[in-house]
């Protein structure tokens, strides 16, 4: 843990500026799917991360049977309904995902979303469909790793950006390397699959490596609290976020990664780091915005 959350490093990019006159519109509309019986809360924390990071609507599209649950973890994310069974999810139509994905900013698919054929054939209507930045977490980069769905999703002419956001082990699924493999040549391995996938990446663990395949940036922030279910969903739903303010995929990602050590780091001299949960995060994102921002109120653009 850092004992006193350090200063923003000068490699890190900056923050855009609010608008003071901007409206919901203009701070971005994003969408959360995922979510299954059982992990229901993994898409609220991201839900709520996107609002702690400034969203102006944040949208969470579950199973309908889960729908209920996630409303009523928050009043200000709103909720839309994807069909299930007694099976889980049931396969999502091309169409629906362009109905999903009309009019948001930035889209995050993957926390708590489950694995099977109706989740990989959601994942893939994503990446082919959807024309907004989007970020893709947890299972839906373990069906993606299954169904070899990242073999190069930025075609050129294609301006949509793409966040991928692994664990080692994740990301061990999607290269066919092992984990000590990547752990003994993180930077290197993260650049070569950015660059043949056209993807950010963002590499977790201590230490995490944001990179596009020419820019790496090394994370500093966060301790080993953070280490605990959920803390990823959240990463998830704060990136997305920044993509949906209009900000670039490398820079949201790097951003992103150091708002959420600074948050944890916040959190444990609060709770420790034995102490520290994902949701606790969420109660200090603020005070990370605070800091990032310089410690004092914006002034004008």
């Amino acid at each position: 843990m850092n004992p006193t959350p350090a200063p923003v490093s000068g490699g890190l990019p900056t923050l855009p500026r609010r608008p003071a006159g901007g409206h919901k519109g203009t701070f971005g509309r994003v969408a959360i799917v995922g979510g299954s019986v059982g992990f229901s809360g993994a898409v609220c924390l991201s839900s709520m991360a996107a609002l702690r990071t400034g969203s102006g609507l944040v949208t969470a599209v579950v199973p309908a049977a889960i729908q209920a649950i996630v409303a009523v973890s928050e009043p200000c994310v709103m909720t839309v309904g994807l069909a299930d069974g007694e099976q889980g999810l049931l396969p999502v139509s091309a169409a629906r995902v362009q109905q999903i994905s009309a009019g948001r900013d930035a889209v995050a698919v993957g926390p708590g979303l489950g694995q099977g054929d109706a989740q990989l054939g959601l994942v893939s209507h994503f990446l082919q469909l959807c024309e907004c930045p989007l970020v893709l977490d947890a299972d839906a980069l373990n069906v993606a790793a299954t169904g070899r769905l990242l073999t190069a999703v930025q075609r050129p002419g294609v301006g949509r950006a793409v966040v991928v956001t692994p664990h080692p082990g994740e990301f061990s699924r999607l290269t066919g390397l092992s984990v000590a493999e990547i752990e003994s040549n993180r930077e290197l391995l993260a650049a070569e699959f950015a660059s043949a996938t056209g993807t950010v990446v963002v590499l977790k663990g201590p230490g995490t490596v944001v990179t596009d395949g020419v820019r790496t940036l090394i994370n500093s922030t966060g301790n080993s609290g953070m280490a605990t279910a959920g803390s990823g969903d959240v990463l998830t739903g704060i990136v997305a976020s920044l993509l949906g303010q209009g900000v670039g995929a490398f820079e949201a990602a790097a951003i992103g990664v150091h708002a959420h050590g600074l948050a944890g780091d916040f959190a444990a001299r609060q709770w420790t780091e034995r102490g520290l949960i994902a949701s606790d995060l969420l109660n200090f994102l603020p005070d990370a915005w605070r800091q990032m921002e310089g410690g004092v109120p914006q002034g004008p653009a």
